[in-house]
């Protein structure tokens, strides 16, 4: 008989639709410049936006749209609730505009946890914000303290405790392999997170840029990131973890761009990161389908099929080079779960 390895849990949330019409505000707010933070280069921004350029965005994203009631409004890029308020009040009365019946269903803002307060989060909830996502990197405070973050662990969870009793959705941002980080460390930070039962995660893999002091610490010699092969592990595995910890993980890895390709030196940039995490998370399952076999044939959902190949088919490479064979065929239906087929 087939057996089910796969709980339907674990994709089910990764199928959750996440739209975002992306406004960035580079820079502009933030009270420190960390080590690895080159907004302009990360976003590709030249220039701040003003309420009409935010108007001209959403209107014509609410003119090309298929659903806007599932899609959101969102300020990236710099410290949203830590810029003048004047001025965020001018880009938050723009967007609110657009939120509403046959619109958008609200706004999503990033921030860091030590720009969020009791005042802040009333004008946020007064304009429409639905989400606030908080850049917590890491919850060791070494290596936020090493890396020039301002804040410490007990900011994140301060700022998200408030964020969740005014009602609005929590989402947290975690770097991995940031300088002085170890793999105890990360560890210690996805479990923190995930005791603030945050409703989304992002987890960005530090790309170490140019004009940064972290690229500075890494020209030099004194900041040595992990292998790019253990940046995929950690993140796989944090992801696997969100999935069965009901916790969305709406990104991974940095956007593809032009500007961070030209302006990298070093750190874990793929512009296809994410389906490299998921197909490691498929590679350890057939790891053990085929502990003692030499060869299985396997069928998983048809969507997932390309995950389940590995980036490039490395997952099916991965077993022929240590004198094995699997066969994925895909299968259609609703069915979630690996089956396998025969093996021997």
């Amino acid at each position: 008989m087939p057996s089910s390895l796969l709980p339907r849990k674990l994709w089910s949330l990764w199928d959750m639709k996440h739209s975002n019409i992306s406004i960035f505000v580079p820079h502009i707010g933030c009270p420190h410049r960390c080590s690895f933070c080159d907004q302009n280069t990360i976003s590709g921004a030249e220039s701040i936006p003003h309420g009409s350029d935010v108007r001209e965005i959403c209107s014509k994203a609410l003119a090309e749209v298929k659903s806007p009631e599932n899609a959101e409004i969102a300020f990236f890029g710099g410290s949203f609730t830590a810029i003048p308020e004047k001025y965020m009040t001018e880009l938050l009365e723009a967007a609110y505009e657009f939120v509403g019946e046959g619109k958008f269903r609200g706004i999503r803002v990033s921030t860091r946890p030590d720009c969020i307060n009791r005042q802040v989060l009333g004008i946020l909830k007064r304009y429409g914000v639905t989400a606030i996502e908080l850049g917590a990197q890491s919850m060791d405070d070494e290596v936020l303290a090493a890396n020039e973050r301002g804040h410490t662990a007990g900011d994140v969870e301060e700022a998200s405790h408030l964020i969740k009793e005014y009602g609005f959705e929590l989402g947290l941002q975690m770097m991995i392999g940031l300088y002085k980080s170890t793999v105890m460390s990360e560890e210690m930070t996805y479990g923190r997170i995930a005791k603030l039962h945050p409703d989304t995660l992002r987890i960005y893999p530090v790309v170490i840029l140019k004009g940064t002091r972290l690229g500075e610490l890494y020209e030099s010699g004194e900041f040595v990131p992990f292998s790019f092969d253990e940046a995929v592990e950690l993140c796989s595995v944090f992801m696997e973890r969100a999935a069965h910890n009901g916790i969305r993980v709406i990104k991974a890895g940095l956007h593809a761009s032009e500007f961070v390709e030209e302006n990298m030196l070093g750190g874990f940039y793929h512009p296809a990161f994410r389906e490299l995490c998921e197909g490691r998370i498929y590679l350890r399952m057939f790891r053990n389908i085929l502990k003692e076999y030499k060869y299985a044939k396997v069928s998983v959902p048809a969507r997932r099929l390309s995950q389940a190949m590995g980036h490039k088919k490395c997952n099916i490479s991965y077993f022929s080079d240590k004198g094995k064979e699997l066969v994925i065929l895909p299968c259609e239906g609703q069915e979630e779960s690996i089956r396998i087929i025969e093996r021997r």
